[in-house]
């Protein structure tokens, strides 16, 4: 089991603003800022209530770029994750929507962040 995941962003304060609209409706939010001093640089985390899961750093851009998917308890947290990231400022790779391919209830939205890694919700619960 993943405890949590860091990466590079280009643009720290752009990619912040991105993940907190993205995640929120996945329940998702903040939950820590750690001054430069702690480790050399500005790191900004994410996380539900069992903790701090995303972690991001501005520093070079990550490569290659990466998939990322957040579990959502019911569709519409998809639907909302998708609509949010979109507003602010994620590009569409993949409207809201089943992909049976995967498996027959799988529920998923996909958004490239500004960095251009490949965001995603999916519920894997039948409708």
């Amino acid at each position: 089991m993943i405890d949590h995941l860091a990466i590079d962003v280009s643009d720290l304060k752009r990619s912040g603003h991105f993940y907190d609209s993205a995640l929120k409706p996945l329940g998702y939010k903040k939950l820590m800022e750690a001054p430069q001093e702690f480790g050399g640089r500005l790191v900004l985390g994410w996380g539900d209530a069992l903790g701090t899961d995303l972690y991001i750093g501005e520093g070079s851009q990550s490569k290659p770029r990466l998939h990322i998917a957040f579990r959502a308890d019911s569709r519409k947290k998809v639907d909302d994750f998708y609509k949010a990231a979109l507003a602010a400022g994620g590009k569409d790779n993949g409207k809201p929507g089943l992909r049976p391919e995967y498996h027959e209830n799988y529920y998923g939205a996909f958004v490239l962040d500004p960095d251009g890694h490949n965001i995603e919700a999916v519920c894997h619960d039948p409708s």
